[in-house]
């Protein structure tokens, strides 16, 4: 069976929410998932493909997917990724500048595909210091994550493991 590990960069929990989301239809597929926050994989043996994803945070992935990323190059060089990144905010969110930018950590690597998904904003999860950032640049709250396009981009995924993966194998 094709095991996937979906490993994650959360501040708050709306990334992790993401992951998770991804993971379980991963899962529906017929792949073996394993969630993880990114600072503690310890191994990529056994995994056959990992999806990477961080909160974006003053334009950066979180230092905990970078460090992932870092940690785990020479596997990672020898499988397939998918990476994707959770920040903006609104019914109409602005795009995020130079997407390629996020996942820096990764450039030399083969990511098979980038995703920005929308993300949330609950004042009350932030700290002081986040809530006067949040208030100085009138960032919307609420939950504007798509679970749809969350869903149907890891069904995706799944059918591209599954076809290159199992070609492979037999």
């Amino acid at each position: 069976m094709i095991k996937v590990l979906v490993t994650v960069a959360s501040k708050h929990g709306a990334t992790r929410g993401i992951a998770e989301a991804i993971a379980e239809e991963l899962t529906a597929e017929h792949l073996s998932v394993e969630v993880k926050p990114a600072d503690e994989v310890k191994t990529l043996v056994g995994i056959d493909a990992v999806v990477l994803g961080s909160a974006v945070y003053a334009g950066s992935w979180l230092p905990e997917a970078r460090a992932f990323a870092f940690r785990h190059y020479e596997a990672l060089a020898l499988m397939p990724i998918w990476a994707f990144s959770s920040g903006p905010l609104g019914d109409d969110p602005a795009p995020m500048d130079e997407p390629e930018r996020l996942i820096a950590p990764l450039s030399d690597l083969k990511v098979r595909e980038h995703q920005v998904f929308v993300g949330m904003l609950n004042m009350a999860d932030l700290t002081i210091p986040e809530r006067l950032v949040a208030k100085a640049v009138h960032a919307p709250q609420g939950d504007f994550r798509d679970w749809e396009e969350i869903r149907d981009w890891a069904c995706t995924i799944a059918r591209t493991l599954r076809a290159e993966l199992e070609f492979d194998r037999a």
